[in-house]
């Protein structure tokens, strides 16, 4: 499976979404964006399940030396999260990374003041939460994310991508209430290739979509 950008996987993900968290009487469900990719496929999900939309930021917390290869990450004010696995194949423990971790701390806390202001974050007590992104390599920034908001007391958690890794999407099976990916191919090696279109975003992006978001 294909799409041709963001909005197309966010238009098809929002369908499969629906039938998990159907409009009912109860709290407004939350859906909250991985920033910055996850925003615009959020967006169509948000519009279709009637939610409030807004973002739960998390860093990746890179290799000493390679900064791509995700080994822990950090959501909000929370704890690190550590994938043990590569700590171990790396020869590292978390004291290791502490310089790292501090560096994508400062890092998100300047994107939690970019896309938040002063607005506190969202409440998710006793609501459907569902965390989104565009995609889902290694798991580990949606485990911290969801490791953060499991904290808050939400109804249901819920993760869901259009794409996903296998491995990533058997990861997050203790971490979330249920995991949502249109495909899971084996032949994954990242989320831009099941993408035809699948440009960098800016932070001026995220702050438009969420200031233009409005359900009907």
């Amino acid at each position: 499976m294909t799409f041709e950008d963001r909005d197309d996987a966010g238009r098809q993900l929002a369908e499969a979404i629906a039938a998990q968290v159907p409009k009912h009487p109860g709290p407004v469900p939350l859906v909250l964006a991985l920033p910055r990719g996850g925003v615009p496929v959020a967006v169509r999900v948000a519009a279709r399940i009637g939610g409030e939309l807004d973002v739960v930021v998390a860093r990746k917390i890179g290799a000493p030396g390679r900064p791509e290869f995700g080994i822990g990450a950090i959501a909000e004010d929370g704890p690190p999260v550590f994938d043990e696995d590569s700590l171990e194949q790396l020869g590292l423990s978390p004291a290791d990374l502490e310089e790292t971790v501090a560096a994508e701390r400062a890092e998100l806390s300047r994107r939690v003041r970019a896309y938040r202001g002063d607005r506190p974050p969202p409440d998710p007590t006793g609501r459907d939460v569902v965390v989104v992104d565009d995609g889902l390599a290694t798991g580990v920034t949606a485990r911290a994310a969801l490791r953060w908001l499991r904290g808050r007391k939400p109804e249901r958690l819920l993760f869901a991508a259009p794409v996903c890794s296998p491995v990533a999407h058997d990861r997050l099976g203790d971490a979330a209430d249920t995991v949502i990916c249109l495909s899971s191919p084996p032949g994954f090696r990242a989320v831009g290739q099941w993408y035809r279109s699948f440009g960098q975003l800016s932070d001026d992006d995220v702050e438009t979509a969420l200031r233009g978001f409005a359900h009907t």
